[in-house]
Order: structure tokens, then C-alpha cells, then sequence
């Protein structure tokens, strides 16, 4: 019975459970082979690495939806999860590729261009480390420039998920900062919030707000209650009128607008079975803004 027990508390310690999930996104897309191969890289650094997608959808050379996407996922992944993020439109030039290691324990593998701007701030900066293509490259591949997602990202960061290398081994210490894109945060101005509108719930039309439900909560709106809502995108004005807050979209009539929580505590506007973004020209961005008041 103790041969038992022992055999079976050395197979659990073994690699095979000490590997972390490998998660990947890009701006790739389905129609050809680029994800494939990148899986292909980690699968043949380990067999055993359990890999998973956050999205390849996003839209080509978009680095604020990449670094939003990230975000939006990544605190709900476990501790020592790698994530591969590959929106590179500068691949094969100076801009510098990395691992950043956050305060969560999370490990993020990126071109250093802005990606990683919202995780380093919700998750914290512990080390940022450049990756040394010398020792962490795919072999064979070093008259290659235009593929590091496969090259370098996918080989490193399986090497890292798997255990094949500590982080220590990814290359030399760095500042501990990434590159920051420029947005504004919310504020309360005169009891109106002012936002942004940084991403859409894409698959609904549903257009998402960079308000949070603390600062949301600091107008004393009560579900039920109509508020002032307009969106603008550089001054043109997209959408102006009352809307009443609700807790889920069936608190409005089909076809009528509501603003709500979503997901990630956020406010958003909806149209109950409809696509907002499409009905009113709404498009995310740093110039599209969001002003609610009572």
C-alpha cells in the first residue's frame, strides 16, 4: 500500500503536472497555417503542454486591442500561466521582444510595442527580461525575420510553460517597465463621467466603456433610472439621448438601448437584440467618447 501511495505522489509531482498552460493571440486569423505552426513549435518542445487560445481575431496590427484582450482575460487564469501574444507589426526590427513576469505571477511573452501596457498596469511589474535569440530560438530558423510568433514567442514561451527553462533563462534583466500607450482614464467632472469607448463586445454590437462600476457608483444611479448618454468621435456627435440603466438586457424593450455592468464591471450600452456599434457608426478608440450623466 506505502509502494502504492509512493508511485502515485511521484507521478503527480512529475514534469508532466509541474507545466503550465501555454496561451495564445494574435491578429492572424483561421485561413491559413501561422497558428498551426506556432502550436506545432510548442508541441515539439513538449507533448504534454496544454495549450488554449484567448483570440486570433484580432484586427491586423491593432496593438490597443491586443494589450484590452489581454486584459480582460488574464486574472482569471491561474498563476504561472504563459501567454504568447504576437500583434507585431514591427516585427523584424528594433522594437525588443520580451517576457514580462507580473506581481500575479503571470509570465507574458510580447513584442515590447504596447501590449503589454494593460496587464503591467492591473497586474503589477515584477521583471521584464529580453529574450536572447541566441539560446531561445526555434533552430534553424535565424535567416528568418518576419515570424518570430513561431521563431521566438511560440518556441520560448512553450520552453518557460513546459519547464524546459526558468524565467532567469530567457535572456537578460531589463528596467522593469514595458511601453505604455497613451489613453485617458475616466473622470467625474462636475457630476458627469467622462470615458472612452477602448473595445466592443464584437460578436453583439455591444459597445464597452473604460468606466468602472466604483467610479459609476459615485452618480447614485439606481437600475431603473434614465441617464444622459452621448458618444462622440472627435467631436462628431454619434449618439445622444436618455437611456435607462438595467441589470440585464431584457430590462428594455427589443430594439430599445440600455446602459449595464458587464462583465469586467464596466459600463456598457446595448441594444436589447440589436448591434449598437452598427446602428449608430460606433468604432473603439482613444477619440470616441463617452459622457453620462443624471
Amino acid at each position: 500500500m506505502a509502494l502504492k501511495i509512493g508511485l502515485i505522489t511521484l507521478f503527480f509531482s512529475s514534469s508532466l503536472w509541474a507545466q503550465h498552460a501555454l496561451v495564445f493571440q494574435t491578429d492572424f486569423g483561421l485561413q491559413e497555417g501561422a497558428v498551426a505552426s506556432m502550436k506545432g513549435v510548442a508541441f515539439g518542445v513538449s507533448p504534454e503542454l496544454n495549450m488554449f487560445d484567448v483570440t486570433h481575431e484580432i484586427p491586423r496590427f491593432n496593438i490597443w486591442e491586443a494589450a484590452y484582450r489581454l486584459n480582460q482575460v488574464a486574472d482569471y487564469w491561474p498563476k504561472g500561466t504563459v501567454f504568447v501574444n504576437v500583434v507585431d507589426p514591427g516585427v523584424g526590427t528594433t522594437r525588443k521582444s520580451v517576457v514580462l513576469k507580473t506581481k500575479s505571477g503571470h509570465f507574458f511573452v510580447s513584442p515590447d510595442n504596447g501590449s503589454l501596457s494593460l496587464v503591467s498596469e492591473s497586474l503589477g511589474i515584477d521583471e521584464v527580461r529580453e529574450i536572447n535569440e541566441k539560446t531561445n530560438r526555434l533552430e534553424g530558423s535565424e535567416r528568418s525575420h518576419t515570424f518570430h510568433g513561431r521563431d521566438v514567442y511560440a518556441y520560448t514561451g512553450a520552453r518557460l510553460a513546459s519547464e524546459v527553462i526558468a524565467f532567469e533563462q530567457v535572456g537578460d534583466l531589463l528596467t522593469p517597465s514595458v511601453m505604455q500607450l497613451d489613453y485617458a482614464k475616466p473622470e467625474l467632472i462636475n457630476k458627469r463621467i467622462i470615458g472612452s469607448v477602448p473595445i466592443l463586445d464584437a460578436h453583439y454590437g455591444n459597445v464597452w466603456t473604460n468606466i468602472n462600476v466604483d467610479l459609476f457608483d459615485r452618480l447614485d444611479i439606481n437600475i431603473g433610472d434614465e441617464v444622459w448618454v452621448k458618444i462622440t468621435n472627435n467631436a462628431h456627435e454619434l449618439f445622444f439621448q436618455k437611456v435607462k440603466f438595467v441589470s440585464s438586457f431584457g430590462g428594455v424593450e427589443i430594439g430599445e438601448p440600455a446602459i449595464y455592468i458587464n462583465d469586467i464591471l464596466n459600463i456598457g450600452i446595448a441594444i436589447n437584440q440589436g448591434d449598437m456599434a452598427k446602428e449608430y457608426k460606433i468604432k473603439p478608440g482613444p477619440n470616441v467618447t463617452f459622457l453620462i450623466w443624471k
